[in-house]
């Protein structure tokens, strides 16, 4: 059965990458989450797409440039009534200790480096012990290795925004068990032939219905949407044929 990520939690109706976003997304019934993070001036690491707080809070500027106590005071949700803040990463783990959802951590380190990121990341997965639950993925290939290197235990899977040649010897290649490629990138083909190869495939962003029926009509490992609604009512439709 493809599992459901919702996309910055239940981003379609929701402020994204906000607690309301991920709580949202659990009561929605979606298998897992997936989220973004960088790191504060005094290294914290938050939840947040952009390396600018403009486009998804009431400030401006760049996330390294605030300090934690400083990006707390800013309201992720610019058009909603309620204000909420720029989750921490450890407010995120606390909660996923509640539930039983999978956490795609993407890490937001392509444009800037953010050194010691994944050292963080990892020590507040494993003093969380959440290891089991976390996927860590990224843009920056390094850093994924880097990742798995200092933390094996936990999953890694590179992304991917073209399709590259047999993605599944790539993937084995750097110890990932994943990959999370752009859903329009890749064919059937190379889906189904790199989950053959034991390598978990979760495009993203599937909003769609075409393109949900396409991937589960593969019975893909999962899905990355922002409207999980949407993803499980279609999906029911696949549920009775497996």
């Amino acid at each position: 059965m493809t599992q459901i990520f919702a996309h910055r939690g239940y981003s379609a109706s929701f402020a994204e990458n906000t607690m309301g976003a991920f709580f949202e997304a659990e009561k929605a019934g979606a298998d897992g989450l997936e989220l973004d993070v960088q790191l504060t001036k005094d290294g914290e690491v938050v939840v947040i797409h952009d390396e600018k707080v403009d486009r998804t809070t009431t400030g401006s500027g760049f996330v390294k440039d605030f300090l934690f106590k400083e990006i707390r005071k800013l309201n992720a949700n610019k058009k909603g009534l309620k204000k909420e803040q720029i989750p921490s990463l450890k407010e995120v783990l606390e909660w996923l200790q509640t539930n039983n959802l999978i956490c795609n951590i993407e890490l937001k380190n392509g444009l800037l480096p953010y050194e010691g990121m994944e050292e963080k990341v990892v020590q507040l997965v494993r003093s969380y012990g959440l290891s089991n639950r976390i996927i860590i993925s990224s843009f920056n290939h390094y850093s994924i290795v880097y990742s798995y290197r200092i933390a094996p235990e936990i999953e890694t899977a590179p992304l991917f925004i073209e399709s590259i040649y047999m993605p599944w010897v790539y993937a084995q290649s750097i110890r990932s068990k994943g990959i999370h490629p752009k859903h329009s990138a890749m064919s059937d083909n190379i889906f189904t032939n790199t989950m053959d190869n034991g390598i978990a495939v979760r495009p993203y962003t599937v909003n769609k219905e075409a393109d949900m029926h396409r991937l589960f009509n593969i019975n893909c490992t999962a899905i990355i949407t922002d409207d999980p609604v949407k993803a499980i009512r279609i999906r029911k439709q696949y549920e009775n044929r497996l």
